[in-house]
């Protein structure tokens, strides 16, 4: 995955003239404090999904290292690299904060699309990144989405999409909330062709995404302990003038009032969705059970 660039590089502290150089010089990012369970962690105890070997807190993961957990290597075939975002309402310091968002993540966009294989199956795929402006769908990350449903439906391809998103992209107005209602036509001229649909609902899947493609899956999937919900807590509380309980918007929650199938922890992930295709792969007209 070449055009993924390593944002994960831990820069070094260098010896400032207050310490005379006397002091060590120590690599920033060796540790790391568990957001769940405060305990500090050495940084390679993570491992490659990034997981508390403590209390199984799920770290939020780049476009780029969650494609590595899950499609066999070099089968990457990225789709629409480059779709140039605009700034169609002219709105202040947009242009200033994607250019930001690029050079930080080293996407293009706040979503990846393109096909891969997963044990040999060959699948179409969008991995949103929360990294790029929190993976707000704009015009660009709308489109991206829906030409991968229209693709794969010619092509009568699974898809599988990796949600993760704060919802709309305000800097983009009723442009980007249209968004929704388009991919959403693409999925389900996707689910009317018979083809296969898998939401993967990972840390945080909110606002207008969790209110169309992110809940429009076949199989509905999520990521343990993720956020998930519409709005936040305050503001329905403001709204509804009710006090709502805690951990109401976490994806347990949702798989026990039967928003979701299932929760997988990230280890268990690949070998998960190598089981769902594997059952919903089409057989030839004819086939009998033996």
């Amino acid at each position: 995955m070449e055009s993924f660039r390593n944002r994960h590089l831990f820069p070094i502290k260098r010896a400032t003239d207050e310490n005379d150089g006397r002091n060590p010089i120590v690599p920033v990012g060796l540790w790391e404090k568990c957001p769940q369970c405060q305990t500090i962690i050495y940084s390679k105890s993570l491992g490659k999904a990034k997981v508390c070997p403590h209390c199984n807190y799920h770290y939020r993961i780049t476009a780029g290292e969650r494609l590595s957990l899950i499609i066999d290597e070099g089968t990457f075939d990225e789709w629409n690299t480059v779709m140039p975002t605009q700034n169609p309402l002219d709105f202040p310091d947009y242009d200033e904060k994607l250019q930001d968002a690029k050079w930080r993540t080293g996407l293009d966009e706040a979503v990846v699309t393109g096909t891969a294989a997963i044990d040999k199956k060959r699948v179409a795929l969008c991995v949103m990144d929360s990294n790029f402006i929190m993976a707000s769908v704009g015009k660009v990350v709308g489109e991206k989405i829906t030409q991968v449903f229209e693709r794969a439906t010619e092509e009568r391809l699974p898809i599988i999409v990796f949600t993760a998103s704060g919802g709309a992209r305000m800097q983009e107005g009723i442009m980007s909330l249209m968004q929704m209602a388009k991919v959403s036509i693409a999925v389900s001229n996707h689910s009317d062709a018979g083809l296969l649909y898998i939401a993967v609902l990972t840390d945080p899947t909110t606002g207008g995404v969790t209110a169309s493609f992110a809940t429009q899956g076949d199989i509905i999937l999520a990521e343990a302990r993720s956020t998930v919900g519409f709005a936040g807590k305050r503001v329905i509380e403001q709204t509804i003038k009710v006090k709502v309980p805690e951990g109401f918007q976490t994806a347990e929650k949702a798989l026990e009032n039967g928003f979701i199938d299932k929760i997988v922890i990230r280890k268990d992930l690949r070998k998960t969705l190598q089981h769902i295709l594997a059952l919903h792969e089409p057989g030839e007209v004819g086939d009998e059970d033996e």
